[in-house]
């Protein structure tokens, strides 16, 4: 009997004997088919996959080499990468160091800018503002301040060396700056008198306009820090114009009031100012 039941069985078709094979693994035919359709998808998959990668290799294994070519090019032509790289890097820090700097000169000139609109005030009163050898300064004429081979102030020269002081005093900026007073004579020599020559005036009219600057305004002074002025005679070394004219002559006698700049302002204000 149980080998009649094989024997009918195997009679039976084969689609029926599939079907009854995959009811018995649980799938229908439908899922079976859906089965085999990804296992084809994911099959195509890895073979693009590995042609893919195989691609990638061949590529970076050609990039390396062109690679190797051109390093051998480069040395042969004396170029050594590695030194190349450092190049760039110190390249690299220079134009930071560049930027650093350009800012602080950006810096320095807005201050400079901003110190000589103030000072351009005095030009209200006929002095003359000016930067030289490195300086700003203010020049006064020799003759507004001093008769001829004298070194008391004239009234004319203590009114408008007054008015500089309340400039000064008035502004919160220059009050703290240093100054210096510098004096200057033509190059005639000096016949006799207490000064002896031209170092003794120059030094002298140097300190007549220091002690007025100097002096409290109870006692009749402008009422400027000690501390932030100095005084100095140059007799004729600094020469303006020539001393063979007479008009040369008197522009070389003369006071100038020199800003003195800070230590970050030592660099080229006249490039600055142009």
């Amino acid at each position: 009997m149980h080998l009649s039941r094989l024997a009918r069985l195997s009679s039976l078709p084969f689609i029926l004997l599939t079907s009854i094979s995959l009811s018995a693994c649980g799938y229908s035919q439908e899922e079976w088919d859906q089965k085999l359709r990804e296992n084809e998808k994911l099959a195509a998959d890895l073979k693009t996959q590995r042609e893919a990668m195989k691609k990638a290799q061949t590529d970076n294994a050609e990039a390396v080499k062109e690679i190797e070519d051109l390093k051998k090019q480069l040395t042969e032509r004396g170029i050594n990468l590695e030194n190349a790289n450092a190049s760039i890097a110190e390249q690299r820090k220079a134009l930071e160091e560049y930027a650093r700097r350009t800012e602080q000169l950006d810096a320095i000139r807005k201050r400079f800018e901003l110190l000589q609109s103030k000072l351009q005030k005095l030009t209200q009163l006929g002095l003359k503002v000016e930067v030289r050898n490195n300086r700003m300064l203010i020049q006064l004429p020799g003759d507004v301040l001093f008769d001829s081979g004298k070194e008391s102030l004239k009234d004319e020269g203590k009114k408008i060396l007054l008015q500089i002081g309340d400039i000064v005093r008035g502004d919160a900026d220059l009050s703290k700056r240093q100054f210096q007073v510098a004096g200057y004579t033509d190059s005639k020599p000096l016949a006799g008198g207490p000064f002896k020559d031209n170092w003794g005036l120059s030094a002298m009219r140097a300190r007549s306009v220091l002690v007025l600057l100097t002096t409290p305004q109870d006692k009749g002074g402008a009422g400027l820090p000690e501390s932030n002025w100095s005084a100095a005679g140059f007799g004729d070394t600094g020469p303006v114009a020539s001393n063979e004219t007479e008009d040369g002559r008197n522009k070389n006698r003369r006071v100038e009031l020199v800003v003195q700049p800070d230590v970050e302002e030592m660099l080229n204000l006249k490039s600055l100012a142009k």
